[in-house]
């Protein structure tokens, strides 16, 4: 009697473990940040890039106006590889680009603006990354497009023609 019952049971058990391994395989552990929109943007104060003067979030993002802010620094690679898309939207005038310096040095922050130009209607500094924090940013680059000072869309990563036309279709 008990040998037959020893092989069911370790049937039974393996069963089992086979199919805890088997729905493990089917949950991904790969974290994907939520990305929410239609929220209202964080209420902040940083420096201006160029003369230190205090700005206020409330004085630079207007109502029935479309903004895209961009978090970038000078030691990110793919914010130099995007940058040729904002320089872009830029010149056809579509939307007021509000660049964030993330961490940066300042000489070489501006480094980069005068060897790439600058697309940015004004430029903020984040010294510490407490502003991005703010605005639930990951990293650099993240782009975020702001209509009514609500975050309409997120942008994770270096922007691409993809995102630049999603962006043109909503502010259309």
């Amino acid at each position: 009697m008990k040998t037959k019952i020893y092989p069911i049971f370790l049937i039974f058990v393996f069963s089992i473990i086979f199919f805890v391994f088997y729905k493990g395989l089917k949950n991904s552990n790969i974290y994907t940040p939520d990305v929410k929109s239609q929220i209202n943007i964080p209420k902040f104060q940083a420096k201006d890039f160029e003369n230190n003067k205090t700005i206020n979030s409330k004085d630079i993002f207007l109502n029935d106006k479309f903004y895209l802010l961009n978090i970038w620094a000078s030691w990110c690679i793919p914010c130099r590889e995007e940058h040729k898309f904002l320089m872009n939207l830029h010149k056809e005038k579509l939307i007021d680009i509000i660049g964030l310096n993330y961490k940066d040095n300042h000489l070489k922050a501006k480094k980069f603006l005068d060897d790439l130009k600058s697309p940015y209607k004004i430029i903020l500094k984040d010294l510490d990354g407490t502003i991005a924090i703010e605005w639930g940013a990951y990293g650099v680059p993240e782009t975020f497009l702001i209509h009514n000072k609500k975050i309409v869309k997120k942008i994770i990563g270096p922007l691409n023609e993809n995102s630049i036309l999603e962006i043109k279709e909503i502010i259309k």
